[in-house]
């Protein structure tokens, strides 16, 4: 009885152990049933960096908490700026504070409320809070008029552009002016993005603006930093003859690196045409217009563009170091030392240039109210050393002078 129970068992093991042997012979084919299966790749493991090897050489969390961090090796400078080693490095002379004040926050905050944009901010201007920040009669403010999208892509410009902007704000014009009476500016620039999609290219909208300032802030100081309005002289003129105290119009660089830099649609000998237009049209204003260094431009191709902007009668320039926004936009080729822009000053103001603004931080309206106030408008006003057929008057045009020959848009 116990023999014919054992061998049943012993049976049943049997079975069960060739049903398992079946099975998994299925589950895995043999190499003669699949002669073209390759066995798996070995992982190939990461090869190690420059970068990850000084991190490792450098103190780890538990030397932080023990406290012996400082007497670990530093991770070397130049590491940080492995991923941007094409770039040159910003030196020390052009490092600014963090914006902050009363004044700053003021404005900041108005402008908010307003929905008003500034090219201070869209710009990512390295001077906002010096300007922002002066006294009452000292701040400058940089308001970009006509939105805060551009037609145009220029390569060293960060604001956004678009060919179909939104439409302008009717009622820009008026809240610019009540802005610019609540913070008591002594100058401000009205800056504006290219508007090439609308007929008259904004000059216009600029000329309502300037009107509605003058007629609640008469002591402000009023610079229009312009486009140039598609090379169309009928525009230029119109802006021109607005009650504004400076018209400004950027070269921004040499002809050689115009095409380069700055939009196809903009180019050397326009910008030239636009400024010199703008003195035909307003004998009475001062003109100016900004470089910017640092594209690889040479000091002859300089010299010529001083020479050409003095031959226009243009009476103001400025010269300032160009500073990448983002890696989209044009590389740095040179940080120019200050001592160059000392030379550069120097040269305008021999050529006959009546204000000369040169240094690395310097914008276009970088604490544009200071440098005009003292080097041109004083004197202008005293008529000191100037023909008098160039002596600008505090109230040029009415608001019913300067309107009377535009229609609405």
């Amino acid at each position: 009885m116990l023999r014919n129970s054992a061998k049943t068992s012993l049976k049943v093991i049997r079975r069960g152990l060739f049903t398992s042997a079946k099975v998994l012979s299925a589950a895995e084919p043999s190499q003669s049933a699949h002669p073209a299966t390759k066995p798996p790749k070995a992982v190939k493991r990461r090869r190690r960096t420059h970068f990850s090897d000084k991190l490792n050489m450098g103190p780890s969390f538990a030397d932080f908490v023990s406290g012996r961090a400082s007497e670990m090796s530093t991770v070397d400078p130049i590491v940080a700026a492995q991923e941007g080693k094409d770039d040159l490095r910003m030196p020390p002379w052009l490092r600014v504070p963090i914006p902050k004040g009363r004044s700053y926050r003021r404005i900041s905050e108005d402008l908010k409320q307003l929905h008003l944009s500034t090219v201070c901010q869209e710009a990512r201007c390295p001077n906002i809070s010096e300007c922002w920040g002066g006294k009452r009669s000292e701040a400058t403010a940089t308001i970009m008029l006509m939105g805060d999208t551009c037609t145009r892509g220029c390569r060293f410009c960060s604001v956004k552009t678009s060919r179909h902007p939104p439409p302008l704000d009717p009622k820009e014009p008026v809240d610019t002016a009540r802005a610019i009476s609540r913070w008591g500016l002594g100058y401000v620039v009205l800056t504006t993005v290219d508007r090439d999609d609308l007929p008259d290219g904004g000059s216009r909208h600029l000329l309502q603006t300037v009107v509605e300032i003058k007629k609640r802030s008469p002591s402000t100081l009023v610079e229009v930093l312009s486009g140039d309005m598609r090379g169309n002289l009928d525009d230029v003129k119109t802006l021109a003859l607005a009650p504004m105290d400076v018209y400004a119009h950027n070269m921004e660089t040499v002809e050689a690196l115009t095409p380069y830099v700055r939009d196809r649609r903009a180019t050397y000998r326009q910008s030239l045409k636009v400024l010199r237009a703008a003195k035909e049209f307003n004998p009475k204003l001062v003109t100016k217009s900004s470089l910017m260094l640092g594209f690889g431009e040479t000091d002859e191709q300089v010299m010529q563009t001083l020479r050409d902007l003095r031959k226009n009668n243009v009476d103001v320039v400025t010269f300032g170091q160009y500073m990448r926004p983002t890696r989209r936009h044009v590389k740095v080729v040179e940080y120019v030392r200050p001592e160059k822009f000392d030379y550069w000053k120097d040269q305008a103001l021999k050529m006959g240039f009546l204000y000369c603004a040169s240094a690395p931080l310097v914008r276009s309206s970088y604490k544009a109210g200071e440098a005009f106030i003292e080097n041109v408008l004083k004197k202008r006003h005293r008529n000191v050393g100037v023909p008098r057929d160039q002596e600008i008057p505090n109230e040029r045009f009415s608001s019913k002078e300067a309107l009377k020959d535009i229609k609405p848009q």
